[in-house]
């Protein structure tokens, strides 16, 4: 099966070159996976998703959608779409426009449309409201109907422009249940969103855009793990042993009963062990530090790296007691 998306040297400027919206992005989602798209505003995000939708077209490169030039109208019926900042008729109720929208996709049995219009209200937590004009509808309310009518002709691909924008916690929650439910059905999902925290809890892979260049792609495992940071829960007051740590690590900091460590590999962490050791010094744990999906993205947007471990580990602490709890 070909993927879902595949660009090749995607590039796209605007006025008349001194905007360079994309330059030679290459990238590829494969089918039935959560797939997201990061980076700060002016990145080319959106200018990528109107590309693949043929809204816009790209000055060089080429795009596909299931294999198919994204020129070819055919690719685009399979696509359920939900744009930023999106606007209904403000005349028509909730289940009003799902018809209308129905309509427009092609969808030409009324039965059908209201049953899947039915359905998908349900699932969005709209159905009480469906006789309600839009023009009453929260922002969290408008993203919950959008998100229906990207899901209403069943599509197989569905890209969602900032899909969580205004709508509350729990309302989040729910959207992030019934994207990994498509994923369940084997449908590809492709995001587009700016809270990381979010795209780190359901995305099997992701891509971070700046200035119009893709910088980094893989699976949020490949782009969060980071093998050279540990914290060490030992208590080292001895300062020449805390000298001797120091020579052996790019960064070693003491504090409250951890020892936090930045080193060039295992070697040098095996040689702090035995120092600890031969000066029995009580090791209770050794917990390799994992970084955050923001973190990585700042890193790789910036060029810096966060050394700050109190912050790090404090924030990875309380949510695994989170977690627990």
């Amino acid at each position: 099966m070909p993927p879902i998306i595949a660009t090749q040297n995607l590039t796209r400027h605007f006025n008349r070159g001194r905007v360079k919206a994309l330059q030679n992005v290459s990238l590829t989602v494969a089918p039935g996976k959560i797939f997201g798209l990061l980076g700060p505003n002016g990145a080319g995000k959106t200018t990528f998703i109107k590309i693949l939708l043929g809204l816009q077209r790209a000055d060089s490169g080429n795009a596909t959608m299931f294999g198919i030039s994204v020129a070819n109208p055919g690719a685009r019926t399979r696509v359920g779409y939900l744009p930023e900042n999106h606007r209904f008729p403000e005349f028509l109720s909730g289940a009003a426009l799902l018809d209308y929208c129905g309509r427009l996709s092609g969808m030409k049995d009324k039965a059908e449309r209201l049953k899947r219009a039915e359905l998908l209200l349900k699932r969005v937590k709209m159905w009480e409201w469906r006789d309600t004009r839009t023009k009453k509808y929260s922002k969290g309310m408008l993203q919950r109907l959008g998100i229906a009518q990207a899901l209403l002709h069943d599509p197989e691909l569905i890209i969602l422009d900032e899909p969580t924008d205004g709508v509350d916690p729990i309302g989040r929650k729910e959207i992030r249940d019934l994207l990994v439910e498509l994923k369940a059905q084997g449908k590809t999902v492709f995001i587009n969103s700016h809270l990381l925290s979010e795209v780190e809890m359901i995305c099997d892979e992701v891509a971070i855009l700046n200035k119009g260049m893709l910088l980094r792609q893989g699976t949020v495992q490949e782009l969060t793990i980071s093998d050279q940071r540990y914290r060490l829960q030992a208590s080292v007051k001895d300062a020449e042993l805390m000298q001797q740590i120091r020579a052996r690590a790019s960064f070693a900091e003491a504090n409250n009963g951890h020892l936090d460590l930045v080193v060039s590999g295992p070697e040098p962490l095996n040689e702090i062990i035995d120092l600890l050791r031969q000066h029995r010094t009580l090791i209770q744990a050794i917990i390799p530090h994992r970084q955050t999906l923001e973190e990585s993205f700042f890193q790789t947007i910036q060029g810096t790296e966060t050394t700050d471990f109190n912050m790090v580990f404090s924030a990875a602490e309380a949510k695994n007691s989170e977690g627990k709890s």
